[in-house]
């Protein structure tokens, strides 16, 4: 069977992975329009606050037995009827099953002064590696930076930009941050959390213009206000790239329309990641992305004839340091009781919807012991505590903290520890009794922990209370 990739990112890279992992007589193709290997995107923030190089964002990859990897390869057509993809330089590849994972590309608003083909110096939009290395360039040299777009990928921009020293302002159209996340009340606390950490924000304005020369880039705003920097960077979000597909004739509306099974509207061609749009929603997450490629595995090499797609809920981190913020469910107003805790001047806000026993939506800003706990409930379904301050403010009763959110010996072996990767508390205990003695050596079983890294805190208490139960030293 020659299965044909098309896209080497977080979704492209781990199908090929995945089919790798399982063997059978198949020869896979990955094409990649980038000239560098797979990197963990999410950790783009990361580096751009020089927390990591660049070396450790990079994706393990495959090549060899089976798998032929072609980066710096652009496709640009597909021929159904003959089953070929053709690339820029010409070449025709055959396929039995084509695999689109195409991702996404960053908006670039249609504002006076931008050419979305050839952006001003000192203008930079924040979605590859390629426009990680242009920031940090400019960065390099600037002492004052403007990001345009107050959500996640935008802050977490902002954050790792003053993280290097730079005065760093965000400026977004609508009152409050996040606003697809966050209720206004969260917005406000986060404004003030950022003002803190050296990031200040004008909210309720839209930009209008932008002119840039060799010295500085100005931004005007509605107001009629002008912000000079020495650096912008476009944040206003990313658009599914579905251009291959709908030019083959796929069906797409926001994204390419998958079913249960990832296939289009040609059974021979399936769509996973930012790409793929599945009841009626595009992902945008790493999530789903790496859920789908297992699903597409399991059917391509015949292991699970019957797999289906099944959405998990989604939650929303934001990986910036020196925040904790985790939402979930619909922020606006919902059917339920409401339980609300705000402290501005320690930047904490916890908001939680229960309807019935089961917890429909959450924010969680600042410091939280309960955040886990109330992940898990939120994913799992399972019912709340009669104590609801438990999970509002990490304490029952006012008094300790929470045992749930504490202990990994109190925690079903059904709960999930890595959300990027679905894997559960029960996984880990296998993996150890499989052998695993360290982190490493249990991150390298389960891939735990390699997506956006927020669970490695919670890896680590897991292993370490193995450890201590095994009375085994774990270096």
């Amino acid at each position: 069977m020659r299965v044909v990739i098309v896209g080497h990112g977080m979704a492209g890279s781990r199908l090929a992975a995945e089919l790798h992992a399982r063997g059978g007589d198949r020869k896979v193709t990955v094409l990649g329009a980038e000239p560098h290997r797979a990197y963990n995107r999410i950790l783009l923030s990361t580096l751009l606050a020089g927390k990591i190089d660049e070396p450790d964002v990079e994706l393990a990859e495959v090549s060899g037995q089976g798998v032929d990897l072609r980066t710096g390869v652009t496709a640009v057509a597909i021929d159904r009827a003959a089953r070929q993809v053709r690339t820029a330089d010409g070449d025709r590849i055959p396929y039995d099953h084509l695999v689109l994972a195409t991702g996404s590309r960053a908006v670039v608003p249609p504002l006076p002064g931008l050419d979305s083909a050839d952006l001003p110096d000192r203008v930079a939009t924040f979605r590859t590696l390629a426009d990680c290395r242009r920031i940090l360039a400019t960065a390099r040299r600037a002492r004052r930076a403007l990001v345009l777009g107050g959500g996640l990928l935008g802050l977490e921009a902002a954050r790792g930009l003053a993280a290097r020293g730079l005065d760093v302002a965000v400026v977004h159209p609508t009152p409050w941050l996040m606003e697809r996340q966050l209720d206004a009340a969260a917005g406000a606390v986060l404004a003030g959390t950022l003002a803190g950490l050296g990031v200040s924000t004008v909210l309720g304005v839209p930009a209008t213009r932008v002119a840039a020369d060799t010295d500085q880039v100005r931004l005007g705003l509605a107001d009629g206000r002008t912000l000079a920097a020495d650096l912008l960077v476009l944040s206003c979000g990313v658009r599914p790239d579905t251009a291959l597909g709908t030019a083959a004739g796929l069906a797409a509306q926001r994204g390419i329309v998958v079913d249960d099974r990832l296939r289009t509207s040609d059974p021979d061609v399936s769509a996973i990641g930012d790409c793929a749009q599945h009841d009626g929603t595009p992902t945008g997450l790493v999530a789903p992305a790496w859920a789908q490629a297992r699903v597409v595995a399991r059917l391509l090499s015949g292991e699970e004839p019957t797999a289906r797609y099944r959405p998990r809920p989604p939650v929303t981190r934001l990986k910036a340091a020196g925040i904790d913020l985790a939402a979930m469910g619909d922020p606006g107003v919902g059917p339920g009781e409401e339980l609300v805790f705000s402290d501005a001047t320690r930047g904490t806000y916890a908001r939680l919807r229960i309807d019935g026993d089961r917890l429909t939506a959450a924010i969680l800003l600042g410091d939280n012991p309960a955040v886990g706990t109330v992940v898990q409930l939120f994913d799992r379904g399972g019912p709340v505590p009669v104590d609801r301050r438990s999970l509002l403010l990490g304490r029952a009763s006012g008094t300790a903290p929470a045992a749930a959110a504490t202990s990994p010996a109190l925690m079903p072996d059904g709960a999930t520890v890595c959300q990027c990767n679905d894997v559960s508390k029960g996984a880990l205990v296998g993996c150890w009794r499989g052998g695993a003695r360290t982190v490493d050596e249990v991150v390298a079983a389960t891939r735990a922990g390699t997506g956006c890294g927020g669970c490695r805190d919670a890896l680590a208490g897991v292993v370490g209370w193995l450890a201590a139960a095994d009375s085994v030293a774990v270096p």
